[in-house]
């Protein structure tokens, strides 16, 4: 993403004290402008809150360039209070595509989130979930019990999908990962791969004896009956980082971590 000479950045930093040291730090050395003001908005904090920051700004063609001040730091760069000019003009961007998730609940209420990382639905109580899929309205499994499932996209898949023994999938590859989360029946079913043009009905069956919540990202519906996901293409998402540590790299070092 181009960037004018000298962008306008933006500094906003989670609660925690090593964030907001940081935040100090830098605010001594930069301008600061609103982020509806700003071309870049610089987010201090772990993965959560630079996720926190891409869902509060979604819509708008600003891009995040985020450094770490929490404990992974997946989809965060180091942090480094000098020449910050110098390395968000040789920052890479990786445009991201949130799921959509639409879900109508026991009540028949209908509620839409999006999910920059990946779409859940879990088991609310000790009784396992019993779910349908659909992809593409065609039926492709009349019935799986189980904790749960996830649809994770390509930056999301290396996170909660990734635990759940699901896929880790590259930047660009235009696919989605349909991962069970400890499925009983069929037990050795271990997911698919999806187009990303794909649409996933879940419909829970016996919905109120066994109650299934639906989650994007930090968004949750309790107590749904039918969840249909999809990727909206109509929705991009800018996120910044430095050539040495792209997204791309992160995701294909991560399959080689033992």
């Amino acid at each position: 993403m181009d960037l004018p000479d000298k962008p306008k950045l933006a500094f906003v930093a989670s609660n925690s004290e090593r964030s907001q040291h940081a935040l100090q730090s830098l605010l001594r050395l930069y301008e600061n402008h609103e982020p509806a003001d700003a071309d870049v908005i610089v987010a201090l904090g772990g993965d959560g809150f630079v996720l926190e920051t891409m869902h509060r700004h979604i819509g708008r063609r600003v891009p995040v360039y985020g450094m770490n001040r929490g404990t992974v730091g997946f989809l965060m760069n180091r942090f480094d209070e000098y020449d910050l000019m110098e390395r968000l003009h040789r920052a890479k961007t990786a445009v991201l595509h949130p799921l959509r998730m639409s879900a109508r609940t026991i009540g028949g209420e209908m509620h839409e989130a999006l999910a920059i990382n990946e779409v859940s639905l879990i088991r609310e109580t000790r009784q396992a979930a019993k779910l349908r899929i659909k992809i593409d309205d065609v039926e492709r499994m009349e019935e799986m019990i189980c904790d749960g499932v996830i649809v994770a996209t390509a930056a999301g898949s290396s996170a909660y999908n990734f635990s759940a023994h699901g896929p880790i999938i590259p930047i660009g590859s235009d696919i989605l990962a349909l991962t069970p989360i400890s499925a009983f029946r069929p037990r050795r079913w271990r997911g698919a791969l999806l187009p990303h043009s794909a649409q996933v009905t879940f419909q829970v069956l016996e919905s109120a004896k066994r109650p299934v919540s639906a989650t994007a990202d930090h968004t949750e519906v309790r107590d749904v009956s039918i969840v249909t996901v999809r990727e909206d293409r109509d929705v991009e998402i800018y996120l910044m980082f430095d050539p040495e540590h792209s997204l791309e790299e992160r995701i294909l070092r991560e399959q080689f971590n033992h």
